[in-house]
């Protein structure tokens, strides 16, 4: 006798790929915090230029993940028309009398916007995570 019993009324489903994705989305995060971590070890150093990560939609393109409706029914998702531009010499930030390019105020507002992604991204994976325990739970 099996020790297993494979039923096959039970509808395979397809993968989910939410926990690759918040997984490469915290190796991003702490790349970027690494970074900017960087930049304001540096902040005093002569000459040193800061720096930055690639954008994670950037890095998101190039796994080829995409969207797929499986029922008509279900909202769709168009391609944002926002274009990225550059930043003006008037926009930016002062540079330092050591002639370096490193804003300290700037790393900070960087180091906020990566704990605010990250503790989106826990949070989100701590729901789907509940949303799937609860849905393989067999009624009592």
């Amino acid at each position: 006798m099996p020790l297993y019993h494979v039923r096959s009324e039970i509808p395979v489903t397809a993968p989910v790929y939410l926990f690759d994705l918040a997984s490469r989305q915290a190796q991003w995060l702490a790349t970027r915090q690494t970074t900017i971590s960087g930049n304001v070890a540096n902040a005093n150093t002569p000459g040193y230029r800061a720096r930055d990560v690639e954008p994670f939609a950037d890095v998101l393109d190039k796994t080829k993940l995409v969207m797929a409706a499986t029922n008509n029914n279900h909202i769709g998702i168009s391609p944002s028309t926002t274009e990225a531009t550059k930043v003006k010499k008037s926009e930016s930030w002062d540079t330092v009398y050591s002639k370096n390019s490193v804003s300290l105020e700037q790393e900070l507002i960087k180091a906020g916007e990566v704990n605010r992604q990250h503790t989106l991204n826990t949070t989100i994976v701590k729901s789907f995570h509940r949303m799937l325990l609860t849905s393989v739970r067999t009624p009592s």
